[in-house]
């Protein structure tokens, strides 16, 4: 049919033809059904869901909190901390995690947020799980946990896992010697993989030797399964090794810009070594790093089989240390579903409350040292030159025999080995 226009009210024109795949009866039905359809769909009736509207006579936060709060026992398999640590705990981080009610809602309590953060890193439940004992949001769940770790780490990185001192490097080995019999050592260290959900657009970055997807921490504990220093969020696919030499605490011990203590005598004899720290066989050898003789160097060698055993015996507080971070924080048993970015917060999180849960707290408020101490430690610096491998080889052989002298040795090494 033709369409015309409306050129005056004495005449109409006519336009030229239009080809229409509708005639105007059909679009008329077209629009009519169209419009019956938008009637029948269902509106959105509510702001939160209705589920979500029970949070304060369902939630867990409402109903088994205070029920955990009266029996210690209780408290501690839930949240992995105690009652007076969780309150502590709060004390340290509610201001920045603090929200002002308004006309439209109700704001999530601090104590609230933290109850759900605990929960997420003592179980390695999903957010989803999590969302709904609490009966909360799966969005909030997830922005809490961000938000809490954040503010963990910005309030008690500085104050539990500091850049270690002068005085501390002193104390350190002190504690080695008296309890792991391996004197000169200043801490152990070691990697371990976090299995993370497969980042998207990664390729095999994250992808590690077991055949799963991971970031890697890398520790440096002391002789109380304390940590002293961590690296987090290196690729998956990277060794131990190479993650340390390329971190900002392998280049500060590369350059000695750590403030550690000078060669010093072994006790009982007239052998100076320096300060070590104890690695093990995925680790090169270096002045300031010992890893045990190789296996094919230790068959017909007593005196090498006696050093590698004492190494082994003070280098496994860093497995222990792994071990107990694992046991209080569950989620370290499940792949972690979050962006990278975010599963360093969650890492470096866990490792600082392993230390706050660990650390006697007098002394770690008086020991908390200065910005200026924090900022000038940990840089990029050159790699000593190659002349340090004998160099290396030579402390290596200085404890080898201190450990077999009678000063150095203990009454049992040798039905151990």
């Amino acid at each position: 049919m033709a369409i015309y226009a409306v050129i005056d009210s004495s005449r109409k024109e006519r336009v030229p033809n239009i080809k229409m795949p509708f005639s105007i009866e059909s679009l008329i039905k077209i629009a009519l059904i169209l419009d019956e359809e938008e009637e029948n769909r269902p509106s959105r009736r509510f702001w939160v869901h209705q589920m979500l509207t029970k949070r304060k006579g369902e939630g867990e936060f409402f109903t088994l909190f205070p029920e955990l709060v009266d029996d210690e026992s209780k408290f501690y398999q839930y949240f992995r901390m105690s009652h007076y640590d969780f309150m502590r705990l709060l004390g340290f981080i509610e201001a920045d995690i603090q929200q002002m009610n308004t006309s439209f809602r109700e704001c999530i309590t601090p104590a609230e947020k933290l109850a759900v953060c605990l929960r997420f890193l003592a179980t390695g439940d999903s957010f989803r799980t999590i969302a709904f004992s609490y009966r909360l949001g799966h969005s909030t769940v997830h922005a809490i946990v961000r938000q809490v770790c954040q503010a963990i780490i910005n309030n008690l990185l500085s104050i539990y896992i500091p850049t270690p001192r002068r005085s501390d490097w002193e104390q350190i080995p002190n504690t080695f010697r008296n309890v792991w019999d391996f004197p000169n050592c200043i801490g152990c260290l070691d990697g371990k993989h976090v299995e993370i959900m497969a980042p998207s657009n990664s390729g095999s970055n994250y992808f590690n030797y077991k055949k799963t997807f991971s970031v890697v921490l890398l520790a440096l504990v002391d002789a109380d399964y304390n940590f002293i220093a961590v690296d987090i969020g290196s690729y998956g696919k990277n060794s131990d090794s190479g993650i340390f030499l390329s971190s900002p605490l392998g280049n500060a011990f590369h350059n000695g810009t750590f403030n550690i203590a000078e060669d010093s005598v072994l006790p009982g004899s007239d052998i100076s070594a320096p300060h070590v720290i104890l690695g093990d066989s995925a680790f090169p050898l270096k002045t300031y790093l010992m890893r045990p003789y190789p296996e094919n160097q230790v068959q017909d060698n007593t005196d090498r089989r006696i050093f590698n055993y004492r190494h082994c015996r003070a280098r496994r507080v860093v497995e222990n240390a792994f071990g107990i971070l694992t046991q209080r924080f569950r989620i370290y048993l499940r792949k972690i579903n979050s962006k990278p970015d975010y599963v360093e917060n969650i890492i470096l999180t866990t490792c600082i409350l392993h230390n706050y849960l660990r650390y006697d707290r007098l002394h770690l408020m008086e020991s908390a040292p200065s910005n200026e101490e924090t900022a000038s430690a940990l840089t990029n610096l050159p790699r000593l030159c190659a002349n340090a491998q004998q160099a290396a080889f030579n402390t290596r052989e200085k404890f080898k025999t201190y450990f077999n002298s009678p000063a150095g040795s203990v009454p049992w090494q040798n039905d151990r080995i």
